[in-house]
């Protein structure tokens, strides 16, 4: 173990769950001292047992512990912490908490309050990336204020578009219109959700990518002017714009794309001087054309696919470049390594529409093997909180190809057991089954078309659908207009720390 002589020796995580543990972890190898702080429903979490110190900070719900700042920035100031990590979700990318850490003396590991604050916001963050070169999907030039300056632009630029709350993430705020009277139904309902999820009910607007991939670049800077990027990760399988499955490299990927969206990538987190971990979000259509789609200003869920891949330790730079280190890579020796592939596994009822389980792990196996890592904090007994995300672990698998590492994930989700809550599990084991997935012939579209809207049709509808799509054969309006509608009922309860 290495110790750190550095400007902070004791880190407060403001977090939870499987996260919270890997920056414990990190913290550990790097000699720094954790505290750990936890709201009464998460008394018995991992997280609290393992870190040095740990703090209770309030009830159950998120924005009477986990998303209040006054909470913790009086644990860290009792526990005579130096320095706060977000991790992801809850504040990870408010540049108002960012800021308040700062005031108070406390190195906040992430970018400054500033870089949150430009890349936060969707519409200056893609104004930003205009200015520096980076491929941006046409749209407005700032908020659409109205319907009518909305159906304007929709005009000018076609149909289809999409509506975006400004302030938005993990989905929220986003409405898809294929014409003038879903513009409308959706300007109304994408404004209100906003408002509701983010406390701001601005919207800008779209033209949208059809069936495109969602492909991101995991990069770091450093205080010194360094940038490196760490090639991509595919996370097009997704519900509701909830990322699921993510994988590296992106079976739509050439060498000539990654390093083409990678240079993209380093030009725009130059453009505002990003210092520490962050992820450029792109979407690319069927000519490997790409369009920036957002930043994310913090470590992501996935962040194993990457660490797996490209065997560097990602938690560890990010406390590093807050240390004030100079990162030690070249570009030229950052080398893909491994196929990698991660499950988020979710306490949902698959059911019942994805419902979330909360309860009590009865029973619980984890898989394991060569190039198996399970990224978790639950155990036999564990009782599942209901006031936070679905998520219960990340199942992450490596081989030499992609063919091996959808094998070894198919074992994998063979062997992992939990009992006493319904979870994902068998949902997976469907898409790893499914011809098209193990092709690599996927977008974003995928679960919305071959899985979750042909469920809830009738199986009339169902089976003519899939024939339908099979063939290639138009499908009518009025399945169409089901699908939209079915989607547009469902709108899921607002938690602190959604993970997208």
């Amino acid at each position: 173990m290495r110790k750190v002589v550095s400007l902070f020796n004791k880190v407060l995580i403001a977090n939870r769950g499987e996260i919270a543990l890997r920056i414990i972890r990190a913290c550990r190898e790097l000699g720094l001292t954790t505290v750990a702080v936890y709201s009464e429903a998460d008394r018995d979490a991992l997280h609290v047992r393992f870190a040095d110190e740990d703090v209770c900070i309030g009830p159950g719900p998120a924005n009477q512990s986990y998303l209040d700042y006054k909470r913790i920035i009086a644990a860290a100031e009792v526990t005579n912490a130096d320095a706060i990590h977000p991790g992801y979700g809850f504040l990870a990318e408010n540049a108002d908490f960012a800021e308040i850490c700062e005031s108070c003396g406390l190195t906040f590991i992430g970018p400054t309050p500033e870089q949150i604050r430009q890349l936060g916001d969707k519409i200056q963050a893609k104004n930003i990336m205009k200015e520096a070169g980076v491929p941006v999907i046409p749209g407005s030039e700032g908020i659409v204020t109205s319907f009518k300056e909305a159906s304007q632009l929709a005009n000018e630029i076609g149909y289809p578009v999409i509506l975006k709350a400004v302030a938005g993430g993990g989905g929220k705020g986003m409405r898809y219109c294929r014409n003038i009277a879903e513009l409308e139904r959706g300007f109304q309902l994408a404004s209100a959700e906003a408002s509701n999820a983010f406390g701001n009910p601005d919207l800008y607007l779209e033209k949208v990518v059809l069936n495109p991939h969602h492909v991101e670049i995991q990069l770091i800077g450093d205080s010194a002017g360094n940038y490196f990027h760490f090639g991509e990760r595919d996370c097009s399988i997704q519900r509701r714009h909830q990322k699921l499955i993510e994988e590296t490299p992106s079976p739509l990927m050439t060498d000539e794309l990654r390093e083409k969206m990678g240079k993209a990538a380093l030009i725009g987190a130059k453009k505002v001087g990003y210092r520490g971990v962050g992820t450029i979000e792109f979407l690319v259509d069927n000519n490997r054309d790409f369009y920036f789609m957002e930043m994310n200003t913090r470590i992501q869920v996935e962040h194993p696919v990457t660490e797996e891949a490209y065997e560097v330790d990602l938690v560890q730079d990010q406390i590093r470049v807050a240390l004030g280190e100079t990162l030690g890579y070249k570009q030229e020796d950052i080398k893909l390594k491994w196929a990698v592939i991660e499950c988020r596994i979710n306490a949902e009822d698959v059911d019942h529409d994805f419902r979330p389980t909360p309860g009590t792990i009865s029973g619980l196996h984890f898989p394991g093997g060569p190039g198996v890592r399970v990224d978790r904090a639950v155990y036999t007994s564990y009782k599942i909180p209901p006031f936070y995300d679905s998520m219960i672990a990340k199942l992450i698998v490596k081989a030499r190809t992609r063919k091996d590492a959808i094998n070894r994930m198919r074992r994998c989700l063979d062997e992992f057991i939990v009992e006493g809550v319904p979870t994902t599990i068998p949902f997976h084991k469907e898409i790893f089954r499914h011809p098209d997935f193990v092709a690599g012939d996927y977008d974003n579209t995928f679960l919305d078309t071959k899985f979750k809207a042909n469920q809830q049709l009738p199986e009339e509808e169902r089976s003519q659908l899939t024939i339908k799509r099979s063939t290639g054969e138009a499908i009518e309006q009025p399945v169409l207009d089901k699908l939209q509608a079915q989607e547009e009922m469902k709108t899921e309860e607002v938690v602190g720390d959604k993970n997208q």
